[in-house]
């Protein structure tokens, strides 16, 4: 055997054994005629002793150790004199009798090391050094325990865990396919699967009732620090089942996740909130609440005053900042850059200051006496020492500005705590959203999607008031997982797909094989994905989703230790019957 203990696991009690360890060189120092070497391995580190005065040639070789080196050693367990409460191991250390170089390493481009001096690039160039790191491994160990107690309860709700394909058809709503050409079948391609979204629907049609699957989906789209061009979703569907059936399994699930990996045991219902009131206190269909600043509107109490910039607003509101009255002219002045950055797009800030003394200072003081900014404050519920801060301009890019600065000041007065966790349910999103560059209404989710029965004759109407059996649960301003109640009966979905412009021939042609299904008898279904991805990095404390992803892409969608994607052959493009023409943008 290579290794009869792993470097993480000797304590006191095995003092005097004999044991075989091996793993990689961490470091090595020397102290005199002593010789310290820290060997680590996936289950930690443990130190080694060589002592020139007992072993020289043993010793001269540990000497000529390098960082990375792979070695086995043979000693017995020793207590340390001075003991490292650092390490779960830091009590014993061996003693080495044997040492047998397996590999040596060339030096490694960076620090192996849980503050590492390598810069994102060389750390995805040498992805596989990048995951010796500690906490990078954590991680990792991390989503192999959610995606366990996920498989645990699911399983013992009755689900089954169903592999679908991963060439499918294209149907290019939404985010763009990645396609892959056929060769044998030239000039058609498949498409790798944004979600399994129709295969789970026909798992219905099927009698399969209870679905599950620890899915790998793919969207070519623009990346962030949230998203990866593959990604991996716990996907779910039920049968014979209403919303509120798939909103108490689900949250039994995360509160599941949360007790068994977290330690925190979640007794209270989620909260749920409309979608329109998501938007309307919070700009945001994913809001964080754990801290308030809702929005409060002033359009009324700021008429008639002669300031032009908010006659003219079609909207007015504002948050309330507590305690931030004493923010100086340089830190407004900062605030205000902040909203007028052009992925926020305000074009200004009007402050009120509550004061101490009762009184109220403001940036807009030549048009509003202090009895007309009571009133504002009135309405905000502020006290002495608060800050109120006010955007103006067209409803929905106000509300999504005053969004971001309502996250701002969250960060600002340390509000976001990540070891703090509030968990919701947005509900009802309008079934619709219309796009003014295609003069057409298109599915927010998809069009399986379910409207509400009561909105039904509004569809064709007035589609832009139909509201969705959608549902999404959001902890911490984040979208975990999200999904809908589907439709099952044929003709409504036909109605569906007039709404989206699609004809009957493309409806056809795109889903008709979930449409013929649909003749055959389909059962009321709905589900809900979550994001395996999202779900570990919150549940790590990450900022990104990558470092919870064994090898990630950048964002620019490029694998930089693969070198992915390449150029292919000329003899591949040959056989798949393709040319490749580079145009110009």
């Amino acid at each position: 055997m290579y290794r009869t203990k792993t470097c993480g696991e000797l304590r006191l009690a095995d003092i005097n054994q004999t044991v075989t360890l091996a793993g990689w060189v961490q470091r090595s120092r020397k102290l005199g005629g002593m010789t310290f070497v820290d060997l680590r391995d996936r289950y930690g580190i443990t130190q080694l002793t060589f002592n020139q005065e007992v072993n020289a040639a043993l010793c001269e070789q540990a000497n000529k150790l390098g960082r990375e080196f792979v070695i086995q050693v043979t000693g017995t367990v020793s207590e340390r004199a001075a003991k490292n409460t650092h390490l779960p191991t830091g009590e014993i250390e061996i003693i080495v009798s044997e040492l047998n170089i397996l590999h040596t390493a060339a030096t490694p481009p960076f620090t192996i090391e849980e503050e590492s001096d390598g810069g994102d690039d060389i750390r995805m160039q040498y992805r596989y050094l990048d995951l010796r790191r500690p906490n990078v491994r954590k991680n990792l160990e991390l989503r192999h325990k959610m995606a366990f107690e996920v498989r645990r309860y699911l399983d013992e709700q009755g689900f089954l865990e169903v592999e679908t394909p991963i060439l499918i058809k294209s149907t290019p709503e939404g985010a763009r396919d990645f396609v892959v050409p056929s060769r044998m079948n030239p000039g058609q391609f498949y498409a790798l699967p944004q979600s399994p979204q129709t295969l789970k629907q026909l798992l219905m049609v099927s009698g399969f009732d209870r679905y599950f699957q620890i899915a790998k989906c793919f969207r070519d789209e623009d990346l962030r620090a949230d998203r990866q061009p593959e990604f991996t979703q716990v996907d779910c569907e039920m049968s014979f089942v209403e919303q509120e059936d798939i909103l108490q399994l689900f949250e039994g699930l995360m509160k599941h996740l949360f007790k068994y990996i977290k330690g925190i045991d979640m007794t209270e219902p989620f909260p749920r909130m409309l979608w329109s009131d998501a938007m309307k206190y919070y700009g945001s269909d994913k809001p964080d609440i754990r801290f308030g600043m809702r929005f409060v509107e002033l359009k009324d109490l700021t008429e008639g005053r002669n300031f032009g910039v908010f006659d003219s607003a079609l909207y007015v509101a504002g948050i309330c900042a507590e305690g931030c009255a004493s923010y100086t002219r340089k830190q407004l002045d900062g605030l205000t850059d902040f909203v007028k950055r052009p992925q926020i797009g305000a074009k200004g800030l009007v402050y009120v200051r509550c004061e101490a003394d009762g009184s109220f200072k403001s940036s807009v003081d030549k048009f509003y006496s202090q009895d007309d900014l009571k009133s504002w404050a009135t309405r905000f519920g502020a006290q002495p020492g608060d800050l109120l801060l006010i955007l103006c301009g067209e409803p929905a890019k106000t509300r999504k500005a005053l969004g971001e600065l309502r996250l701002e000041m969250g960060n600002r007065l340390g509000l976001r705590d990540k070891n703090t966790f509030a968990p919701l349910w947005v509900i009802d999103f309008p079934m619709f959203e219309w796009d003014d560059e295609t003069s057409r209404f298109y599915a927010m989710h998809h069009p399986f999607t379910s409207p509400k029965q009561e909105d039904l004759d509004l569809l064709e109407t007035d589609p832009g008031q139909v509201r969705a059996n959608a549902y999404d649960m959001v902890i911490n301003g984040v979208e975990l997982g999200g999904g809908s109640i589907r439709i099952h009966d044929s003709e409504l979905q036909d109605r569906m797909f007039r709404i989206l412009g699609f004809t009957e021939e493309q409806a056809h042609e795109q889903f008709g094989f979930l449409m013929d299904a649909f003749k055959y008898g389909a059962p009321p279904h709905g589900g809900l994905a979550f994001g395996l991805d999202r779900m570990v990095s919150m549940f790590a404390g990450l900022d990104s989703i990558r470092d919870c992803i064994a090898f990630p892409k950048n964002n620019s969608g490029r694998d930089m230790m693969l070198d992915a994607p390449s150029e292919i052959a000329d003899a591949q493009l040959d056989e798949l019957n393709l040319a490749v023409e580079i145009k110009k943008k």
